[in-house]
């Protein structure tokens, strides 16, 4: 039998600023006292699951020491990677000693307790879970190309169409970051005080001054 775990470290995700990362927290802290845990810290970031690095990702793998778990809603908020970068981001884990327990993936729920019975039974499970671990990841990814290749063929036949406007821009947050970033507020700062990304808050920055220019050309 496996030792209790250490920590529950909780990551959270969601893809844009308008999306909120922290919407499943108490999913997640439910879900840990149901099995007799408490999450000892959460990790939450607005970045796309395409990406590898991301910053809280890894700051969670720097914390977390061996025996801990990395628990998620889903596996898709773990994972959109291509496989490469896939596989790269299990070793890592791998190599820290985390076990990943998602509540979209039952057999990994085995690790928040370590009752995972005898040795025998403990290895099989594992290898079972890591099996579905590697095809949810997979069905993340063709999930993000098929939404992404829709996409493109939505944008292409709305420009053959003539109907095609751009994305849409949020112009109240607009509106309140160039607020701040004339009353000389830092794009950090900026950044949270209106509750967004700093690219956006670096883009409306660019957009100024591109206004500026032309004022003053």
């Amino acid at each position: 039998m496996n030792p209790k775990p250490r920590f529950v470290r909780a990551y959270l995700r969601a893809s844009t600023v308008e999306q909120d990362a922290d919407r499943a927290r108490q999913m997640l802290v439910d879900f840990a006292q149901e099995h007799g845990q408490h999450v000892a810290a959460f990790y939450l970031e607005n970045e796309s699951g395409t990406k590898l690095n991301r910053p809280e990702l890894f700051r969670l793998l720097k914390d977390a020491q061996p025996g801990d778990i990395l628990l998620c809603e889903q596996v898709d908020r773990l994972s959109r990677l291509v496989e490469a970068d896939w596989l790269k981001l299990r070793s890592i884990i791998a190599a820290k000693e985390l076990h990943i327990v998602a509540l979209d993936l039952p057999t990994s729920h085995q690790f928040m307790t370590g009752a995972q019975g005898d040795s025998f039974t403990g290895r099989m499970l594992s290898a079972i879970n890591s099996m579905l671990l590697d095809m949810l990841a997979a069905v993340a990814r063709k999930d993000y190309e098929d939404r992404r290749r829709r996409t493109l063929q939505g944008i292409a036949k709305a420009k053959d169409a003539g109907k095609y406007k751009g994305r849409l821009i949020d112009a109240a947050l607009h509106a309140r970051i160039k607020a701040c970033l004339n009353s000389g507020m830092p794009i950090r700062k900026a950044a949270t005080v209106c509750d967004c990304a700093k690219s956006t808050v670096q883009r409306v920055k660019a957009s100024l001054e591109r206004d500026e220019l032309k004022a003053a050309g």
